[in-house]
């Protein structure tokens, strides 16, 4: 069998777009000899053979034959019951190969179908629009612009809410026991794997931020520390909050600079037994070494390779992991061609921390816990109805939690006085029209007032400062 790497833009769309695979440990595409090979003429399979000649010779009406197949094939698949297995027929393979080319407009949600619907399976690209709305992951897609999701094809519904830059889409979501509207207006995703600063307050240490693990992004980071050094930075915050993932080679590279050399970054697997193990090595990493203290920031949406990232650093190199347990995505994929340009994507093995532990569903756990407020993680409010004194919901109770957090005193579920005085307070300080009503225009004020208070004062980011100046 013949492998080749997969490409990192048919790696980054089907992360951000397509979305039935996780994470960057898709890592190489198999060619089609090996299904070329197969034939129904294993006995295994005479069910299969009997049942499509069956179908052929006794169906009331002509069916198909190519019908039967990529059914049995997409069976064969959901029957795996795994969200990051699947197959995509010829039509849908070529939907996914046109979205590649370009730049890529849509809202930048990775989705995968749970149940019978589409579940946002991980953190929305930073700086998206999904993340400027607030979507999060396990949210619940029940409509599309008013039509409903459950039963339909996974490429179907992207295909519904991808567009052209500046069109807007209505999405219906379910997360947790409540149910939400949000409009969401279409952009090109940034693709930016990584950004960096000094610290304002503390000019001796460097933040990086890192969004995926993207095609160079070991270089990028290389090259951030490097610039990081000569500004004064002698220790490093590394976050990887809200990272789906990336490539499997850049976060074994960009380990391996933290760990000293034969120190083990990760481990792979297949049931109980160990397949194979990644460890630190000039090969690796050329040799470019970071002694300085580090910290690194995780959260319950850093994914794959920030898990691989973290794990590695926390067992490895004793480096301090901050903030919330994990995603928990432990499996690694691969793609597979058939000769007529169809797809199979599927789980082919299982990845494991250096001391061996699979993370898979349970996430990589903490040095230090910390956690941003609870309001961070309330659901948008919405742009399509107004909210007025008199309302009584839970999206009133949420508008009033927002309120006290940027420092009115709102509570409950109820609109009152309390809650049109608080709006319009807000309004005379926002230079917006003081009607004590909540509109799109308001609450699009607020939301982003919230946010920036949730920047300023991050509590994670603030523990880690706290770490490196002790």
């Amino acid at each position: 069998m013949k492998n080749k790497k997969i490409s990192f833009v048919k790696y980054i769309i089907s992360l951000v777009v397509v979305a039935l695979i996780s994470g960057g440990l898709v890592y190489w595409v198999t060619t089609s000899e090996t299904f070329q090979s197969s034939s129904f003429s294993r006995n295994d399979l005479y069910k299969v053979h009997a049942l499509y000649d069956d179908i052929k010779e006794n169906y009331y009406e002509d069916v198909d034959s190519n019908k039967l197949v990529e059914g049995a094939l997409k069976g064969m698949t959901d029957a795996l019951d795994d969200p990051y297995t699947s197959y995509l027929g010829k039509k849908d393979a070529k939907k996914f190969t046109d979205s590649l080319s370009g730049d890529f407009e849509g809202i930048g949600a990775t989705l995968t179908i749970v149940d019978d619907l589409p579940e946002v399976s991980e953190a929305p690209v930073k700086d998206s629009p999904a993340e400027k709305a607030g979507l999060r992951a396990n949210d619940k897609i029940l409509k599309v612009n008013g039509k409903k999701t459950k039963g339909k094809e996974l490429s179907s519904v992207v295909q519904t809410i991808r567009g052209k830059k500046g069109s807007t889409v209505k999405l219906e979501v379910e997360r947790d026991d409540e149910t939400f509207e949000v409009d969401i207006k279409r952009d090109t995703i940034p693709l930016e794997s990584l950004k960096y600063e000094i610290d304002k307050k503390h000019p001796a240490i460097g933040s990086i931020e890192i969004a995926s693990f993207n095609e160079n992004t070991a270089k990028e980071l290389k090259d951030a520390i490097k610039s990081l050094r000569k500004q004064g930075a002698k220790s490093f915050v590394i976050d990887v909050r809200q990272n789906p993932g990336g490539y499997l080679d850049q976060v074994e590279e960009m380990a391996s600079m933290f760990l000293k050399n034969g120190k083990t970054i990760v481990q792979f697997g297949t049931d109980d037994e160990i397949t194979g193990k990644s460890k630190a090595s000039e090969k690796l990493d050329g040799g470019f070494k970071v002694k300085e203290p580090t910290a690194v920031l995780v959260d319950k949406q850093s994914a794959s390779a920030s898990e691989i990232f973290a794990a590695a650093l926390k067992e490895s190199a004793n480096v301090p992991i901050i903030g919330t347990n994990t995603f928990g995505k432990g499996t690694v994929q691969s793609v597979s061609d058939f000769s007529d340009d169809s797809e199979v994507k599927m789980t082919v093995q299982k990845w494991l921390t250096p001391k061996g532990e699979w993370i898979n569903e349970k996430g990589v756990k903490p040095t230090i816990e910390a956690d941003r407020p609870d309001y961070a993680y309330l659901p948008p409010l919405p742009k399509d109805k107004e909210l007025k004194n008199g309302d009584q919901s839970d999206t009133v109770k949420n508008l009033n939690k927002f309120l006290q957090a940027l420092g009115y005193e709102t509570k409950g579920d109820q609109f009152n006085e309390q809650t049109k005085q608080a709006v319009k307070d807000f309004q005379n300080k926002h230079d917006l029209k003081s009607t004590g009503k909540v509109t799109e225009e308001t609450s699009t004020a607020i939301e982003q007032s919230v946010v920036k208070k949730i920047q300023d004062s991050d509590p994670v980011y603030k523990k880690a400062i706290e770490e490196l100046t002790k």
